[in-house]
Order: C-alpha cells, then sequence, then structure tokens
C-alpha cells in the first residue's frame, strides 16, 4: 500500500462516520417535525396558568402582547367568548352595526398580525379579529381539537356566540386561510364572502424545504427562528431598514411565544381535492404573493383556473408570504374592492 492509499482510509472513514451522522441527524429531524406536525397532547392540565407553561412564563407573555396590542392603530374593544372548546379572544373594530368581517390570523401567531390592515378593513366593516383557540394568543382552550370538524365547529359556535348572523366575511391568512376554505365547505350558507391569503396546503402541499428549514425552530434559539423567518419573509426582510426591524421584533416575539406555551398542535393543514375546491359557492378571492415560499404562487394559480376558475385568484407582486405587509395598500386594496362587489 503506497502512501497515498494509507492517507486516504482515515480519510474516507472520517467521511463515512460524518456522513452516517449527518443522516442520522436528518432523519431525528425528520421523525421530530412528524411528531410536532402530527401529534399533540391527548389530555389537558388545566392549571391556572394555562395554556401557558408557568405562571412566571404567562405573565411574561401577557405582558409582551398587551404592550404590543397598544399599537393597534384604530379605536377597539375586546371581549372574551365562551365555546364548548374554551374561551376565545376577539378584538373588535369598526362602526356597530356595519356588515361583519371577521380575520383568521396565521399559524404560530395571533390577531395582531392584523394591525397593518385594520385601519382600512374597519372603515366600512365591523371587524372582529380573532386569537385561534389553539394559539399563541389570548384564548384558552379547554378541549382538544382534534381534527378539521372541531375547529371548526369551535369557529361556527364563535360566530353564533357573536350574534354575526348568516352574511359573514371572512379572511384567512397562511393557517387562517386553509381554515376558512374549510368552514366554506361545512357552512356556505353563514358567509357572504371569504378571502384567502396564501393558504397553507388548501391548494398545493406545502413544500418539504418549509418543513425542513421550520424544524429546526423546534430548537428555541434565536439564531434558527431569524433564519427561518428571514427566509420566509425575505421580501419583508430586504425591503429597507424599518421592515428590518420590524421582523426582527416579530422573531423575537415568536421566541417568547414558543417559549411562554406548553406544546400544544394545530390541525394539519390539508389541500383540497379538484370536487372540495369547485364546491367552493361562496364567493372567494384568492391572493397569493409571486415570491411565496411555502408553495409556487404560478402553479397554485394555474390550479385554482383550471379546477375552480370561479374563484377570482390574484398574484401579488414584490411579496411573499408577507403579502400583507409589504404590499399592505394594494392586498387592502384587492380585498375591498371585492368584497363591495355586487
Amino acid at each position: 500500500m503506497n502512501n497515498y492509499q494509507s492517507k486516504k482510509k482515515p480519510v474516507i472513514k472520517f467521511l463515512f462516520i460524518g456522513c452516517g451522522t449527518m443522516t442520522v441527524l436528518v432523519v431525528a429531524m425528520m421523525i421530530g417535525v412528524s411528531v410536532w406536525l402530527f401529534s399533540g397532547p391527548e389530555d389537558i392540565e388545566m392549571t391556572a396558568y394555562h395554556p401557558f407553561r408557568s405562571t412566571t412564563a404567562k405573565e411574561q407573555y401577557l405582558k409582551l402582547y398587551d404592550k404590543r396590542a397598544k399599537k393597534w392603530p384604530v379605536d377597539s374593544q375586546t371581549r372574551s367568548v365562551d365555546t364548548s372548546y374554551g374561551q376565545t379572544f376577539v378584538r373588535m373594530s369598526g362602526p356597530v352595526g356595519a356588515p361583519p368581517l371577521v380575520l383568521l390570523h396565521g399559524a404560530g401567531g395571533n390577531s395582531l398580525q392584523w394591525m397593518p390592515n385594520i385601519e382600512a378593513l374597519s372603515q366600512r366593516y365591523r371587524v372582529y379579529a380573532v386569537d385561534n383557540i389553539y394559539d399563541y394568543g389570548r384564548s384558552i382552550y379547554t378541549k382538544i381539537i382534534k381534527d378539521p370538524d372541531d375547529i371548526v365547529n369551535w369557529l361556527d359556535e364563535l360566530f353564533s356566540a357573536l350574534e354575526l348572523g348568516n352574511n359573514i366575511n371572512l379572511i384567512g391568512l397562511s393557517y387562517g386561510g386553509w381554515l376558512t376554505s374549510q368552514y366554506a365547505l361545512r357552512f356556505p350558507d353563514r358567509l357572504a364572502k371569504i378571502v384567502l391569503l396564501a393558504p397553507a396546503g388548501t391548494v398545493l402541499p406545502i413544500r418539504l424545504e418549509w418543513i425542513m428549514r421550520a424544524v429546526l425552530c423546534l430548537v428555541p434559539h434565536r439564531y434558527f427562528t431569524k433564519s427561518f423567518m428571514y427566509w420566509l419573509l425575505e421580501d419583508l426582510a430586504t425591503k429597507d431598514e424599518a421592515s428590518r426591524i420590524i421582523l426582527d421584533e416579530e422573531v423575537d416575539a415568536t421566541l417568547v411565544r414558543i417559549r411562554s406555551f406548553k406544546p400544544s398542535r394545530l390541525v394539519n393543514p390539508t389541500v383540497l381535492a379538484d370536487e372540495e375546491l369547485n364546491n367552493i359557492k361562496v364567493p372567494a378571492l384568492y391572493l397569493v404573493g409571486e415570491h411565496e415560499k411555502i408553495y409556487s404562487a404560478q402553479k397554485a394559480i394555474q390550479r385554482l383556473h383550471k379546477v375552480a376558475p370561479h374563484i377570482e385568484a390574484k398574484v401579488i407582486p414584490n411579496a411573499g408570504h408577507d403579502l400583507t405587509i409589504v404590499q399592505t395598500d394594494m392586498v387592502n386594496t384587492r380585498i375591498l374592492e371585492f368584497l363591495k362587489q355586487l
């Protein structure tokens, strides 16, 4: 054996061990994300601080929540509404007696996500910005949400408790968009119009790249959270310094949420079959940023045009999953024009 071959063996051995280790890590991460996406607690420990990890975590998070809520740009009232699934926190803005408009936020957030849009939307509508019963807000769940029927039934109970009647305009962002589509399939008679803003799943499967990046956020360290959010919200991250400050604040707030709440699992957002998309008979508007990362905006539009041409589908330029922030005026205008159409 020559000198080159003797040196080559340790290198090959090192690479083999290294690749093997990386494979184990990747498999472990995929198992972890499967658990994260598809499983959750089987029962609920109803402590005085539920759904938070501790009394201290509850105090710290609500202090941050209330501090951010002070930036809500219009007058509002809040209410905690009882349902069979727990108490739902709702922030109401706009003229009393105006047509109802309900806002459903994205996963891992709360109703404060609508801060850039609320001023425009609440001028002619009575807007109800909801904290999802099973997410990082002021709502408190008392029953496990196991499937789409559960979460849709919760929403229907909420609408009844709020006495919204059967002429509701419903807007959902990301996960809220998927939930909006599910509600439209089950309770179309209660809706006037719906708007789907970059809905998770619904039209196309979520990309594997998103899953691989998101799973790293299970590590509660700012580096991983920032890396994921800067990638997902790239247009916001590269717009200007003020936008980067907003994004950094959201990174920090997301970390506080993850560290404050007990683990829970949202119902997995599914892709609707052709027949289901075609069966959405409520007038619907679909908006997606041209740089969307969770799936291809262009392929999503193509599928809707093919299987559900009655759904008005538009691409928002120079935006991705952050379309409601980086193109606020354009998105607001599109929504309001659609809602006022006869």
